[in-house]
């Protein structure tokens, strides 16, 4: 039996017809009926998450996995401000999540009613969409609602928001059966041969090409940006840019000296990272860059050839270089073992050093760069998947974000390693911070927790590594044991140490290869 409500089973037929398969509820009375009908739905499963932040990285990591638009369900009030942020990260990623959120009639907003505010607008700009049901009296609301329904969901590449006034009584499930609402298809058009010959052709003819595929991995490029200096005779003429966020601010500005960049993403926005923009092409930029790597293997570019030689050199000094223990030499040996696997960095330091050690596809929250939902992200992306996901995070995200932990839902496939150094580490990277006697205690939030404490309490299995044979052997153990519960690994390091090793890596790097 489904709720009496009409604009909430208007909502949930064409979430069916539409293809929703996971929906992340949060607990609430107002979007009671809502979770209801989801879980009354036996083509959608449900995860429930009492943190509203969390909750939404959580869906993100699951779209992730999917591919497919996801879910998240809040009640009322200041429950949907908490969704903002995995909003804004999802909007940056190009994103499908759904945020439905219950609200009260729209005559009691202002109004000093309990859980009232403007939720309409709530998201702003971080939505490709928000709508607002209406609460339907005849066939032409009915009608209207179903036109808004099916306007958020033909949103594929960004989030969107269905806004859902409800009145009471919430609390009668007595419909039979989903009304039969009426879905609205769209097929977009792929990125034909002859655009694709057009960009190859142009590429191939220009002297000094490069491709820059970003979101979230720039392997080494940073190192070798470093190298090069000033040396004009590896700054590109034509960059083929593929959208996504890049880490690196060097070799942003990098890139800026650039005569023209032509970039290609799904939506056809204006986004001139590299203050260079001249054409924009909207298409899957996945498949243009195989398409140029395939041209490339036909026909070599010199330009092209002189930067694979850079970056080898590069290459071999991360291979020869053995950093004492800390978090490099962390980051060093998992990527060494891990194998196949889907792989979350953090922001901050830990996507730094996957950017070094990484040479796979690897998950981060670059949107906006936040460190609030990361293992929330990845705590999603594992309920979803049935491979191991790996979550690599520093402390200060992980005590943020520990309510990811507070759910239901885990599995023993998610598996966490945890840097802590007992501070924000990248602040101690900083120059000219460290004159300020703020640094330690405030900026960069010094601190004595260990996650001891909250993976007992969530039952998650905790190993502890304080030197390298500790590490490694913990990180053998994150990679190999089976469980039926996520297993959790906290390497404690110096920060002074993670610094030092880390700064005498750059130095080496920045340096001309000798072979």
């Amino acid at each position: 039996m489904y709720s009496d409500k009409e604009n909430v089973n208007i909502l949930t037929a064409l979430l069916v017809k539409h293809g929703i398969r996971h929906a992340v509820v949060c607990p609430g009375s107002r979007n009671a009926p809502i979770v209801h009908n989801l879980n009354e739905c036996p083509n959608i499963t449900c995860y429930p998450v009492t943190d509203e932040r969390s909750a939404a990285f959580y869906a993100l990591g699951m779209t992730q996995a999917t591919g497919c638009p996801v879910v998240v369900c809040v009640t009322s009030g200041t429950a949907l401000l908490n969704v903002a942020p995995a909003a804004a990260e999802a909007y940056y990623q190009h994103q499908p999540l759904v945020v439905i959120s219950a609200d009260r009639p729209q005559q009691w907003i202002d109004q000093l009613d309990g859980q009232t505010l403007p939720q309409g607008d709530a998201l702003g700009r971080f939505v490709e969409t928000a709508v607002m049901l209406p609460e339907p009296r005849d066939d032409e609301e009915r009608w209207y609602c179903q036109r808004l329904v099916n306007e958020a969901l033909l949103r594929k590449t960004r989030p969107v928001h269905i806004n859902v006034p409800i009145s009471e009584p919430l609390f009668h499930f007595t419909t039979q059966e989903l009304p039969e609402a009426n879905k609205i298809d769209w097929q977009p058009a792929d990125i034909s041969s002859i655009a694709l010959n057009h960009i190859a052709h142009i590429f191939m003819q220009a002297k000094r090409p490069m491709l820059i595929c970003g979101q979230p991995l720039n392997p080494l490029m940073d190192e070798a940006v470093a190298q090069v200096k000033d040396d004009e005779r590896y700054v590109p003429d034509f960059v083929l840019y593929t959208g996504g966020t890049i880490v690196s601010k060097r070799m942003k500005r990098f890139l800026r000296k650039a005569k023209e960049t032509w970039l290609v993403n799904s939506t056809g926005e204006v986004t001139d990272t590299f203050m260079n923009l001249s054409n924009i092409i909207q298409g899957d930029g996945e498949v243009v860059a195989d398409y140029i790597r395939f041209m490339l293997e036909q026909q070599p570019h010199p330009f092209v050839r002189q930067w694979e030689e850079l970056l080898a050199g590069i290459r071999h000094k991360v291979e020869v270089f053995e950093p004492a223990y800390s978090q490099m030499a962390t980051v060093k040996y998992f990527e060494e073992h891990v194998g196949k696997a889907a792989v979350h960095y953090a922001n901050s330091t830990a996507i730094r050093l996957a950017n070094i050690y990484a040479r796979h596809q690897v998950y981060c929250n670059r949107g906006v760069n936040g460190i609030e939902g990361s293992l929330s992200t990845a705590a999603g992306f594992s309920a979803v998947s049935d491979e191991r996901v790996y979550c690599i995070i520093g402390d200060l995200s992980f005590f943020y974000d520990q309510n990811a932990l507070w759910n239901s839902n885990l599995r023993g496939n998610l598996r966490i390693l945890l840097m802590n150094n007992g501070r924000g580490g990248i602040f101690n990277m900083l120059p000219g911070l460290e004159k300020s006697p703020a640094r330690d205690t405030i900026v960069a939030a010094q601190h004595n927790t260990t996650a001891e404490g909250i993976c007992r309490q969530n039952n998650v299995i905790y190993l502890q590594a304080k030197d390298m044979e500790q590490m490694r052997c913990g990180i053998d153990q994150l990679l190999s044991e089976d469980s039926q519960r996520p297993i959790l690994l906290e390497v404690m390091t110096d920060a002074a140490a993670d610094e030092s090793v880390y700064k005498t890596f750059s130095v080496l790097a920045s340096q001309p290869s000798v072979f």
